[in-house]
């Protein structure tokens, strides 16, 4: 079913990091009001060496407690994703990744959360000088074979949905090459 009607969107709250807009859709015969939340593109990357990926920790709010994550973050105004990923490997852990490969990209809402998300992979970094890590982000870093990741995915000791998409997708890519992101 199609909306016979979309409102136009009026901004209801902003941020540096967010807007959220209200719109309303007529269908036949009923209404409904969206609050559609604007976080802008976002990427994550998976940086593997052998078999294991690099994980962070870093405190979140809402699970009150350190979390285990991939890098990532927003994609800056006039930033690819793919230099979003870079920069973000680069400031959250340290390392300079030469190369991204596209992973997965995908939205994680489709109706009032829009989020486009880039997910990468990188086997190709060396060690950066230390005044490009943002320590203060990141409480540690540690390296964990994938197999690993995935139990703790399961064991929900991994919970964030960005980390849990590209670790599954990057395991899943593992297993099957033939797979590749369009």
């Amino acid at each position: 079913m199609t909306p016979t009607r979309i409102g136009p969107r009026e901004s209801v709250y902003e941020n540096p990091y967010q807007r959220i807009d209200r719109v309303a859709l007529e269908f036949d015969g009923f209404k409904k009001v969206l609050f559609v939340n604007e976080m802008g593109r976002r990427v994550e990357l998976v940086i593997s060496q052998r078999d294991s990926v690099l994980l962070v920790r870093q405190y979140r709010y809402l699970v009150n407690q350190l979390a285990w994550e991939l890098p990532g973050e927003k994609v800056d105004e006039g930033e690819t994703p793919e230099q979003a990923a870079v920069r973000e490997a680069l400031e959250e852990t340290g390392l300079r990744c030469r190369t991204v490969q596209p992973l997965l990209y995908f939205h994680p809402g489709l109706d009032t959360h829009n989020n486009p998300s880039f997910l990468f992979s990188s086997e190709d970094f060396e060690e950066a000088p230390r005044e490009n890590f943002h320590a203060q982000e990141v409480s540690e870093r540690v390296w964990i074979p994938i197999a690993r990741c995935v139990e703790m995915i399961f064991a929900s000791e991994i919970v964030d949905s960005l980390t849990i998409a590209a670790l599954l997708a990057y395991h899943t890519r593992k297993h099957h090459p033939e797979l590749t992101a369009s």
